[in-house]
């Protein structure tokens, strides 16, 4: 009769993760960090009482826990964290998220959405009402008069890539291997959320002793097969203009200086996604930079008259394509490398479905010998040191700007420019939302394979401040430079004050702009004035948010939450900042940079275009011209169609 260890299923459930382990290319690693977690009703008893219980033991060895706990301030930025974590570790590794019943687990479904939507493992364990209902309706739970099994969990499912709902203690091992599968597997990962009620938590079972045994999880790298990879490369070699597009499959595979050596070799440029920027580091002779509504003039010259386009590691997001009008070449064709084959089957391309660096080696080896004209590269250099020289000018703008921008105010360029030239090249520099994404992906010089992180497939705001939390956890010898607009810093602060409980230095670049910079001029740009999205006081005469700017101080915020705080109001006072954040002991805790720039100067234009309905009808003449405007745009939009294969 084979062993047994009597737990709950809570703490069986804790003993486990403790466990588990991820293992590629020979190299393990643990696959659970810790766990980030918010107590209530729903697993104070459960999930809480196995946590402190396994602690205990290991303290009373000398020991850490297998899985250290971490309290958080809000379960949404809790999973922010996690994800932040597991992208600085290309999905290795990553964080469980406990929350309770009702509002703490719905308010993960955000970070569920944004982890999903990612690509990034993340284990999400919310509570849940009685599986018993013998005492319902309990506090927070939800009654819907057509169905008696539904609760607000439910909602997590289309937002995981793997859930389960354990309503009974045997239902356990089928669920957490299940979701160790799904976290593991570089194609379909994502959200993996295992629903736990309340009761059954707190539920003890005899469990075989081999459910606590130690596991490894390969991480697989899918071999392309060879009849596609010959095909790719017959696409290729009859390009004239090809452009490789980079996605986040670069650098999850760690495919870096395969792609460099490729591009080197073959002459073909590159260009970028969000995910994928910092594929080819700064310098390289093919790199052209960012790709499509926020990319690039090189970049985006190049897609329009690309005739092969191969896109390695991506999933074809609208800003890539710029609503597809970037690749504007009547006929352009496609080829997909992807580990996914739902991504790979995009733009009806030529499909090659495999581990993005397995799939450059066999390419590489395909085309030996073969390399666009010479022709093609000096274009290439060309275009892109003309995109570099307006990167200094933004970066150093002059007198003419300088002067006409208000006391104290910079260019959110300037700011840019300023963290990117003075940190080390090994930081990181971090964002999600608002305009600065965009500025980032066409400005920001990246030195380092690791030294990029912008959330942009979920675009969340708030994301910043936990998600630096997670990069440092990640790797404390890199600073972290968490740049955010003061829209996104309003929605989720309190992340501060688990930096200063853990002793976590970030450091916060906090851009104060009264408003919502990137949506306000897109507002402006479709003719809706600006309407909404600026933090103005009511005016008592035209009843309108037209007033005078709100009296916030946010740098008094971020102080009162314990963050060290620099205010600066010029470039110099900027570079000192910088380098007093720097010199911040590594354990002091966040770091808070306040600096206000003017929302009405803007960064180089992409020159290209981002497909956002205008209202057909209006009232308003700016209304009626945006609209003109965008039916000229819409006419540029292509099917993409074009079939990737060879007759």
């Amino acid at each position: 009769m084979s062993h047994t260890i009597r737990l709950t299923v809570a703490q069986a459930t804790i003993r486990f993760l403790g466990q588990q382990w991820s293992e590629r290319d020979g190299k393990r690693q643990r696959l659970f960090a810790g766990c980030l977690g918010i107590f209530g009703h729903g697993n104070v008893a459960g999930i809480g009482q196995a946590l402190l219980q396994e602690e205990l033991r290991a303290s009373a060895n000398g020991a850490a826990a297998d899985l250290p706990y971490v309290l958080a301030r809000n379960e949404q930025a809790m999973v922010h964290t996690a994800v932040g974590y597991a992208k600085q570790k290309d999905r290795l590794q990553t964080w469980v998220c406990t929350a309770s019943v009702g509002p703490g687990s719905t308010n993960m479904l955000t970070g569920a959405a944004l982890a999903t939507i990612n690509r990034i493992p993340v284990l999400l364990l919310p509570s849940g009402t009685f599986a018993t209902r013998v005492s319902a309706p309990v506090l927070q739970e939800l009654e819907t008069p057509y169905a008696g099994d539904v609760t607000v969990n439910d909602a997590f499912r289309p937002l995981s890539r793997f859930f389960d709902e354990v309503m009974r203690p045997e239902q356990l091992p089928s669920a957490l291997l299940s979701a160790m599968r799904a976290l593991t597997d570089p194609a379909e990962t994502g959200a993996v959320t295992i629903s736990l009620p309340q009761d059954v938590q707190a539920e003890a079972f005899d469990w075989p002793a081999e459910l606590f045994d130690e596991r490894v999880w390969h991480v697989r790298r899918a071999v392309p097969e060879a009849s596609r990879i010959s095909a790719a490369a017959d696409v290729i070699r009859s390009a004239k203009k090809p452009l490789i597009v980079a996605g986040g499959g670069v650098h999850y595979s760690g495919a870096e200086d395969v792609l460099a050596a490729f591009a080197t070799a073959s002459g073909m440029p590159v260009s970028e996604t969000q995910a994928g920027k910092g594929s080819l580091l700064h310098g390289h002779p093919q790199l052209v930079g960012a790709v499509g509504s926020t990319g690039t003039t090189a970049a985006n010259a190049l897609a329009a008259e690309a005739d092969v386009v191969i896109g390695i590691g991506t999933r074809w997001g609208d800003f890539t394509t710029a609503s597809r009008t970037a690749f504007a070449r009547r006929g352009v064709r496609f080829v997909n490398l992807n580990v996914a084959a739902f991504d790979a089957g995009k733009q009806a391309g030529l499909s090659v479905v495999g581990d993005a660096r397995e799939s450059l080696l066999a390419l590489s080896e395909a085309l030996d010998g073969w390399s666009v004209s010479d022709t093609y590269r000096k274009r290439q250099g060309t275009l892109w040191r003309r995109w570099d020289k307006a990167v200094d000018t933004a970066y150093n703008p002059s007198r003419e700007v300088t002067d006409a921008l208000a006391d104290g105010l910079l260019t959110q360029a300037t700011v840019i420019g300023a963290v990117n030239e003075l940190s080390d090249p090994r930081d990181v520099v971090l964002c999600a939302a608002g305009s600065m994404p965009g500025d980032l992906h066409k400005l920001w010089r990246v030195r380092d394979r690791k030294g990029y992180h912008v959330e942009y497939g979920y675009s969340c705001m708030g994301y910043e401040v936990p998600a630096s939390i997670g990069i440092r956890l990640a790797d404390p010898t890199r600073d972290v430079f968490a740049m955010v607009g003061d829209g996104g810093y309003l929605m989720m602060p309190t992340e501060l004050v688990t930096a200063v409980q853990e002793r976590v230095k970030v450091i916060v670049v906090l851009v104060q702009n009264h408003g919502f910079h990137s949506i306000g001029s897109l507002s402006e740009g479709l003719g809706s004035q600006r309407f909404g999205t600026a933090y103005r006081q009511r005016d008592e005469a035209s009843h309108r948010l037209e007033g005078d700017v709100l009296p916030v101080d946010l740098a008094a915020n971020a102080r009162s939450l314990g963050a060290h705080v620099i205010e600066v109001h010029s470039r110099d006072e900027l570079a000192e900042a910088i380098a007093a954040a720097k010199a911040w002991p590594s354990d002091g805790g966040p770091v808070v940079i306040h600096v206000e720039t003017d929302p009405h100067v803007f960064g180089p234009d992409s020159e290209s275009w981002w497909d956002v309905p205008v209202a057909q009808v209006s009232e308003l003449e700016s209304t009626q011209d945006a609209f003109e405007d965008y039916a000229t745009h819409k006419q540029g939009q292509r099917p993409l169609l074009a079939p990737g294969e060879t007759s």
